[in-house]
């Protein structure tokens, strides 16, 4: 799986891309996704995700994460296959900011936050969500056993 890196922040290590790469590639695998897949995966700080919650959810406030789906269809758009085009699967957005805070909050390491939050965006990007509790229970069932099989569990 391709996956391009953007650190808009200058805060994130090439230890934490290289876990979260490592992550969503473990991620890819388990859910069965095409070793041709291609994502970006961009940090920014809490005004830039603020800017953007607003803008794409009407939402003023500064989130942890978002995703941008590339791959969703709707009843007009035509599906463009073939073997030699990579499945663009879209974006994912981390508040670094928010990944600091929330680490501390829950009471578990800085690595265990930025991997559930790209974890988190990546399901997204693969049609899982929490609009309600059976879809909630669904979702973080699988996020759960990723991160564990993984080995960011809790409080690691």
């Amino acid at each position: 799986m391709e996956i391009d890196f953007q650190d808009e922040t200058g805060k994130v290590t090439d230890i934490h891309i290289g876990l979260i790469e490592q992550l969503l590639i473990y991620a890819a695998d388990y859910q069965n996704i095409s070793g041709e897949a291609e994502l970006s995966v961009s940090f920014v700080d809490n005004d830039e995700i603020q800017l953007l919650n607003k803008q794409y959810r009407g939402l003023d406030k500064p989130t942890d994460v978002l995703s941008f789906a590339l791959e969703e269809e709707t009843d007009d758009e035509m599906k463009i296959t073939g073997a030699d085009i990579p499945i663009a699967l879209g974006d994912i957005i981390i508040s670094v900011d928010k990944a600091e805070q929330q680490a501390e909050d829950y009471n578990h390491s800085y690595d265990r936050e930025l991997g559930f939050l790209a974890l988190h965006g990546f399901l997204h990007l693969l049609g899982y969500d929490h609009m309600n509790s059976e879809d909630e229970q669904i979702m973080f069932s699988k996020q759960e056993e990723i991160l564990n099989g993984f080995g960011l569990s809790r409080g690691k």
